[in-house]
């Protein structure tokens, strides 16, 4: 008896009462491994029409409920029963509705099917899926073998392949295609290999622009006279960056392997003359990300609106990017994650404590869809750089330091300061440290194809796009040549990156408002991605715009400005880079840094003052120091001061500025920023305005393998941490994440630390993949809200 795993029961009863069945009373009729069966609503939803040796079980083994229709029973799980013939009947079943039910005995020719999963798996570039169904990309090749339980010609046998809930050959969403001698065309079709000892042997061919996701493949065969189908099961059709004729092909071989196969990376984060990085876990491969990435699609408003239209749209890289932009964002739908830029994050997790997406996605599914607390920039690009690589988009990550969110697109972003120096929070303007997007690569089809390549998509609720929050896909090539006026959200993107930071000072009891000084080069510096291969930086800002200053980049910005002119909305100023002259001040200023900058300790700067004249000056010098986030948003002043200072001809000087532990702990955010002010007023001479935004270090974190790491053998890893402060950490925290390395996240409580104590965990891994393998940690506790550890691990098979 062959191998099974389901069976299809019906109550006693029911088999006996049935004139002309074809079934011994108590039999339970077998499917071949893999074999699906639908439940039909109505009557009994199997019959045969003619027999050919048909498996059944003893009725002592019968385990059918007391129901009118069929059910699945995994026979795996009961006592292995040698089969017995059911007795043959000449006389189908009959009643009405029968001939359009979707599953007849005469299928049951079939005995058995067999995907090949590892060898197409392979060939398709899909083996590192920790899955067990089948998983192929669109425009190659796969290979199947089907056993019969009697010979039968392939000129009977016809398939169906079909996705989605209302699949139809109109939307190509649904293909019916023969078993023939030879597969011609370019779209669905199968090829019988060889047809020996009642096994076929099948190559079945996808167009490269089939629609991605779930498929179901059936069979239909026609035997004298008798027709029948037969569900055989279900497969998943991703994006072929390794087929030239797929949209979103990849040349280089390097780049694919980066871009598609890599599980994990590095994202740039911090400041521009600082830039530090974080580890992220992609984990596109995991068990059950796949499966989640296509629940993103089928949650989607798009959807849910219209799931016709969707379904069939799916075939686009670039609508199923704009769609995923939507998705890892919570603004608007059952989207992944909810953000917070608040610096209070009560209710869900610090955004710095996440180590990678897959935690973050699994929390989503068992949730029943509800969006996971919290994320910001480089958590979005996270985790919607883990779906574009899982469903086969190659993509990577990208940084922009010194980033416009400009939300007029005036192509200026407008920062305001009162009289005395303090930062206000006034308008919607805002420029960033950093903020992190992805780029995805494709075709444009919709542009002219010196426009595809990279495209910049960005999943972070910043402002709404046809109604939505989502941003993207926008051309790199054509953002560099200032064509803000095509699809999509170039003008924001654009602005990203080039737009000029104009800064006001604005006095609240009189109402008036004035200019102070505009700086055309400061947004969009330090453009930056993971290398391919390797861990380094690699800059890609003239990627986005050509060299500041260059008469190019001139002609694009002006160009751009043009374009959107008549779309302006005037505020405080439009771009006014064009035709400004400003003052010159006397004086020049800036914060340099004097000693170590670290978390527990005083923040020690000089701010630098330079008398521009032959005159003497009287400086006075209004000074604060605020906690912010990383976006610019401020949290809590910490530190005020006025000096008046005398400079005499090109003089230089410094005045000590010193910010004690005590003033900032209590209000220090996991982004470690603190952002120092100076308000500089000569008499009868416009202000001068310095600023620095500090980055503070935490104290290391250090992983350690204790021994050789091999695929399936544990091994210890022992993770240090020393508290640096003179006074006591409590809640101390470790989680651990690592794909290939974990099959789950670890959380670990570690003791309290008294000052000065070092403290040390150890806990196991299991490999499970060979390779260069990235694990990943997170520290956090009262004091230190998330102090990150990264190490590779060398696996060796």
């Amino acid at each position: 008896m062959p191998a099974v795993s389901q069976a299809i029961s019906l109550p006693l009863e029911e088999m006996v009462a049935q004139e002309g069945s074809c079934w011994n009373p108590g039999c339970a009729v077998i499917l071949p491994p893999g074999v699906g069966v639908d439940v039909v609503e109505e009557g009994l939803a199997a019959f045969c029409t003619k027999w050919s040796g048909t498996v059944c079980l003893p009725s002592t083994e019968a385990r059918a409920p007391r129901r009118t229709g069929m059910q699945a029973v995994d026979t795996d799980t009961g006592p292995s029963v040698e089969g017995k013939h059911c007795s043959p009947s000449s006389k189908p079943l009959g009643g009405p509705g029968i001939s359009s039910l979707l599953f007849c005995l005469a299928a049951l020719e079939l005995q058995s099917v067999n995907w090949q999963t590892t060898d197409n798996g392979q060939a398709h570039h899909t083996d590192k899926f920790f899955s067990q169904e089948l998983i192929v990309r669109r425009g190659q090749l796969f290979y199947m073998s089907v056993t019969l339980y009697r010979s039968l010609s392939h000129r009977d046998v016809t398939f169906t392949a079909s996705t989605g809930p209302y699949p139809s050959e109109s939307t190509k969403t649904k293909a019916v295609f023969p078993l023939s001698d030879k597969i011609s065309g370019t779209g669905w079709g199968a090829q019988l290999m060889y047809n020996k000892n009642n096994v076929l042997s099948i190559s079945i061919l996808s167009p490269a622009n089939a629609p991605i996701g779930r498929y179901t493949l059936s069979i239909h065969i026609s035997s004298e006279g008798n027709y029948s189908t037969l569900k055989l099961g279900t497969f998943i059709l991703l994006f072929n960056p390794w087929l030239q004729a797929d949209s979103v092909f990849m040349s280089n071989h390097d780049e694919r392997e980066e871009y598609v196969q890599e599980d994990s990376g590095i994202i740039f984060v911090g400041r521009t003359s600082y830039i530090s990085t974080i580890g992220w876990n992609y984990g596109q491969f995991e068990e059950g990300i796949l499966n989640i990435c296509l629940s993103l699609l089928d949650n989607s408003l798009n959807f849910r609106r219209d799931p016709v239209n969707d379904v069939a749209r799916r075939d686009d890289p670039q609508y199923i990017g704009r769609v995923l932009s939507a998705m890892i964002n919570n603004n608007d739908d059952y989207g992944v994650v909810a953000g917070n830029w608040s610096g209070n994050y009560t209710g869900g997790q610090d955004p710095r404590n996440w180590n990678g997406s897959v935690e973050i996605l699994k929390k989503w599914q068992i949730s029943g869809f509800r969006p996971v607390r919290y994320g910001q920039c480089w958590v979005f690009a996270g985790t919607l750089n883990t779906a574009l690589r899982c469903l086969g988009i190659p993509s990577r990550v990208i940084t922009n330091f010194n980033s416009a969110h400009d939300t007029d697109q005036n192509l200026s972003v407008d920062v305001y300061y009162d009289p005395r120096g303090w930062p206000m929070d006034k308008g919607s303007d805002s420029i960033w440290n950093f903020h992190v997007w992805n780029e995805a690569w494709f075709e444009r089809t919709d542009l002219s194809p010196s426009y595809s390549g990279w495209q910049v998509l960005d999943a972070t609720p910043q402002e709404m796009s046809q109604g939505v929050f989502q941003c993207g896909p926008a051309s790199v090539i054509a953002l560099r040549e200032g064509n803000v006026d095509w699809d999509f959200d170039m003008p924001f993107v654009f602005a990203e990156v080039n737009a000029d930071r104009i800064t006001w000072i604005y006095n609240a009891w009189t109402g008036g408002l004035k200019k102070n000084f505009s700086d055309p080069y400061l947004v969009g510096k330090n453009i930056s991605t993971k290398a391919v291969g390797s861990n380094t930086r690699v800059d890609v800002t003239e990627n986005y715009k050509y060299p500041e200053g260059s008469s190019q980049e001139r002609q694009a910005f002006e160009k751009a400005l043009r374009k959107l002119k008549p779309y302006v909305t005037f505020r405080a100023t439009a771009a006014e880079r064009l035709s400004t002259e400003e003052l010159k001040p006397s004086i020049s200023g800036k914060f340099k840094i004097t000693g170590a900058l670290t978390v527990g300790k005083e923040v020690n700067l000089a701010l630098m003052f330079k008398n521009l004249t032959s005159d003497s000056k009287t400086v006075m010098v209004n000074m604060t120091a605020w906690t912010i986030v990383y976006n610019g948003k401020l949290v809590h002043e910490v530190w005020k001061d006025s000096v008046t200072l005398t400079l005499g001809p090109e003089e230089e000087i410094q005045h000590p500025v010193k910010i004690a532990y005590a003033l900032y702990e209590k209000y220090l955010k996991a982004d470690n920023m603190i952002r120092a002010t100076a308000m500089c007023q000569v008499a009868d001479e416009t202000e001068v305005v310095v600023e620095r935004d500090i980055i503070l270090d935490n104290p290391t974190l250090t992983l350690e393998v204790l021994d050789q790491v091999q695929v399936q053998k544990p091994v210890t890893v022992k993770v240090l941490f020393s508290n640096p402060l003179d006074e006591m950490v409590m809640d101390c925290k470790l989680m651990v994440e690592g794909s290939g390395l974990l099959l789950d996240s670890l959380k670990i409580d570690m003791p309290t630390l008294h000052p000065r104590q070092q403290s040390y965990v150890d806990f196991e891994i299991l490999p499970t993949r060979s390779g260069t393998k990235q694990l990943l940690a997170n520290f956090s506790c009262n004091k230190f809200p998330a102090i990150k550890g990264m190490l590779s691990i060398k696996v060796n098979k």
